[in-house]
């Protein structure tokens, strides 16, 4: 049965397709806003991490051809050169042709394809594995550069809300009816955004030379997104994430895939008790002879395993000690993705709260507040520093309103990763890599 699943496996592995690197063309005009879905196509065939480890499944896959075949055929050949004793006719060969071919009758040539065959499958979830970290490193700075993008505006609304307070408060100065501290302290405050405006500015910078590496580009390539990146919310069923990730984590799959290996090792330690035969044919012509071949002759040899039975005996109990061992690595593979998955969850709930917190309560209570004591100033009710302070409070809330949304959306990414699955979060263009086997 385990024969049979190995077998399995190893079809599988080969039938694989090879093309998946996909094309290498890019959207034309560089200053062209690009979408997410946009972005992760170019990342996905572009990304040079992703074709790394392409190529390193290839090369695995093309082991498992090689262990699988015989061993080559061994042809020697000797001739007279000079012979200096006297010897009568027919007496001595003078040339001699042996062709050899060991034939593998234990089958440990189909174990060892089979072996060779669980390492593909680690190099496939290995390429999987890269491709779902580079994705969602590239979400998460698409996230975060839109997120930069959108604070630039709102850090450009606010400069020209605190211009237009600066104002009336140097109009009211001229008539006598403000101090000069009360100008002073808005002409500052605007200043500040101007410091902020820088800061923002480099953290633009920071995402787009990290998106333009990932997708393969020039770090100095001018790249402009859309902020097309929103997600709604989506209730996760615990027992079905649990399923999904255990079926289809990369890690748990290759730790799989080592134990099929290890389980191959062992009867392949197995069978090293059993020697393969090598097949010897034998032609030779006799000194003086005037035909072609003289003789004809056919044998056989093989190594004799057993009197060597400490040296078999401790490859037998190295197999099952590195089977045991990538046992206990599945069950830790196990443990570990489970607890990913809940702290994953648990970031994207938090993360959702936040922004749910924010919309609904938090930026419409002190914008609110904003209006209120903006007519409490105007009224001669509240205090010139109150009403920046409201503003400063105001401008902070939107501020971090916008940024628990980019959490929510690099925690839904991250989640994607913990997985191993597409989970139909983002915009449609995932290579088949993600897909489930």
């Amino acid at each position: 049965m385990k024969t049979n699943t190995l077998l399995f496996l190893l079809l599988t592995i080969l039938s694989l397709p090879a093309d998946l690197a996909g094309g290498t063309d890019e959207p034309g005009n560089s200053s062209r806003a690009l979408s997410l879905s946009e972005v992760t196509r170019i990342v996905s065939e572009r990304n040079p991490a992703i074709r790394e480890a392409l190529r390193r499944w290839e090369a695995a896959k093309q082991r498992v051809i090689q262990e699988g075949a015989w061993d080559d055929l061994r042809v020697s050949g000797t001739s007279k050169v000079r012979r200096y004793v006297d010897i009568p006719p027919n007496a001595f060969t003078d040339q001699m042709v042996s062709v050899e071919q060991a034939i593998p009758i234990s089958g440990k040539n189909r174990v060892r394809a089979q072996i060779a065959a669980a390492d593909a499958i680690s190099a496939f979830e290995q390429v999987r594995r890269q491709q779902l970290d580079v994705l969602t490193k590239a979400r998460s700075a698409y996230f975060r550069l839109a997120n930069a993008f959108a604070q630039i505006e709102l850090n450009k609304k606010n400069h020209e809300s605190l211009a237009q307070i600066a104002e009336i408060g140097r109009s009211r100065y001229e008539v006598g009816t403000q101090s000069a501290a009360d100008v002073l302290m808005a002409e500052t405050e605007a200043a500040k955004l101007l410091e902020v405006q820088r800061d923002l500015e480099r953290s633009v910078a920071t995402e787009q030379s990290q998106l333009n590496v990932l997708m393969n580009r020039d770090a100095f390539a001018p790249l402009v997104i859309r902020d097309d990146g929103s997600v709604g919310h989506r209730e996760f069923s615990i027992a079905g994430l649990r399923a999904t990730t255990l079926s289809n984590r990369p890690e748990i799959r290759a730790a799989r895939a080592r134990i099929a290996g290890g389980e191959a090792a062992l009867r392949l330690a197995h069978r090293a008790w059993f020697p393969d035969p090598s097949f010897k044919v034998e032609g030779q012509r006799y000194n003086e002879s005037g035909q072609s071949l003289s003789e004809l002759d056919a044998g056989i040899s093989f190594s004799i395993p057993w009197g060597n039975p400490r040296k078999y005996s401790a490859g037998v109990t190295e197999a099952r000690a590195d089977l045991a061992a990538a046992q206990a690595a599945l069950e830790r593979s196990e443990t570990e993705a489970v607890g990913a998955l809940r702290d994953a969850l648990q970031k994207a709930n938090t993360a959702h709260h936040h922004v749910e917190l924010f919309r609904d309560r938090l930026a419409p209570q002190t914008q609110q507040a904003f209006q209120a004591s903006q007519v409490a100033y105007e009224n001669g009710k509240a205090t010139f520093s109150e009403w920046i302070a409201v503003q400063r409070n105001l401008r902070d809330m939107e501020a971090e309103a916008r940024m628990h949304l980019t959490d929510y959306q690099t925690a839904l990414a991250e989640l994607e990763s913990v997985v191993g699955a597409d989970l139909k979060l983002f915009p449609s263009s995932n290579p088949a890599l993600t897909t489930t086997k």
